[in-house]
């Protein structure tokens, strides 16, 4: 049980912005993340080292939550553009607030070109800070296949914001 509360501690941060870039609400977010850690813990001795790490695992259970949480609620969506806008970085000032805002929108808008399993894709690379294998193994997809969605993704989004300087800070 210590050896959870390690891993707990340790992946917590980064299930839990995986959650939120999918669903967009801090609320539900800690919401599936506390369930994913509720589902593992449940489910503990089902997991086998030798077929994929712990974080890949609890990866696994973090995509199929939100997916599940999807279905129950008839609806797919992607983190709602507004609630980027709301959120700012803290303590700003009003120029800086301006231009993180008009930075987000377009980062946002170049995002929603992109298909829902690019932005899921960059969601578990950028928000899960997970490895292409790490995500192949989530996804049940070839590596390689997960390297080239992602440099195509990044790709079009670098050609979306030619010229923009997008910074966050």
């Amino acid at each position: 049980m210590t050896d959870f509360a390690a891993l707990y501690d340790q992946l917590y941060p980064r299930i839990f912005a995986y959650v939120r870039l999918r669903c967009g609400d801090t609320a539900a977010a800690e919401d599936l993340t506390s369930q994913v850690f509720a589902r593992a813990l449940a489910a503990l001795d089902s997991y086998h080292s030798e077929k994929a790490s712990f974080a890949t695992w609890l990866f696994s259970i973090a995509h199929n939550a939100v997916n599940n949480h999807y279905r129950a609620q008839a609806i797919r969506r992607w983190l709602p553009w507004e609630a980027v806008e709301r959120h700012p970085h803290p303590d700003p000032v009003p120029e800086e607030c301006a231009l993180q805002n008009e930075t987000r929108r377009e980062l946002l808008e170049a995002l929603s070109n992109l298909s829902p399993r690019e932005r899921g894709l960059l969601a578990l690379k950028f928000g899960g800070g997970l490895s292409n294998i790490e995500i192949a193994e989530v996804l049940g997809l070839n590596p390689n296949q997960v390297g080239v969605i992602l440099y195509r993704a990044v790709d079009r989004l670098r050609e979306r914001l030619a010229g923009k300087e997008i910074q966050y800070g």
